[in-house]
């Protein structure tokens, strides 16, 4: 069971590196913000995944924080947005 938690913590990393390109390339701001979420969403399932893998539960404090703050950080982001729109 672990070695395939190591391939699905390489796996998340993998698709960060997909939607980084996105985030970079995004069209319109709110393409970047929905992207900088599926990031911060994709570091916590890798971050836990690589706890569960090494059988650590230290990198478990970081995994509840990403995921506590990464959305916070969109929900300000988009109010944002939607201040400067309207």
């Amino acid at each position: 069971m672990s070695d395939f938690l190591g391939w699905v913590a390489a796996c998340e990393v993998a698709i960060i590196g997909v939607v980084v390109v996105r985030l970079a390339m995004g069209p319109t701001v709110s393409d970047r913000v929905v992207a900088l979420n599926t990031v911060s969403a994709q570091a916590t399932l890798a971050l836990f995944c690589y706890a569960a893998f090494t059988d650590r539960g230290l990198y478990l404090d970081p995994v509840l924080w990403l995921s506590s703050f990464s959305y916070l950080g969109t929900i300000v982001w988009s109010r944002y947005l939607e201040r400067c729109l309207l």
